[in-house]
């Protein structure tokens, strides 16, 4: 069975619903990765949820996808990415 290993790289680069910064997951400040994600989400046109949960289901998407390739680092960066989309559209975060 023939299967594409980057797949998920694909569907991150080529989301339909979201288009995205070029390297936004790559970018040094957590807080540059959630404006932009948010970016995103709020200028879509094709997503299919509120732009809050748009912008974390690609960000929590991305996390899990790359998983074992990610930094200690990285992954503390994009985890806090999604404290700060949190705090930019006003959630709270859950299990505190």
């Amino acid at each position: 069975m023939a299967r594409s290993d980057n797949w998920s790289q694909k569907v991150t680069e080529s989301s339909d619903a979201l288009k995205l910064e070029h390297g936004v997951f790559s970018l040094e400040d957590p807080k540059e990765i959630a404006l932009s994600l948010k970016k995103s989400a709020e200028e879509s046109t094709r997503r299919k949820s509120d732009p809050y949960r748009s912008a974390m289901s690609m960000l929590t998407f991305y996390i899990n996808r790359a998983g074992k390739q990610l930094s200690a680092e990285q992954k503390e960066r994009l985890e806090a990415a999604k404290d700060e989309l949190r705090a930019l559209f006003g959630k709270a975060r859950k299990n505190q």
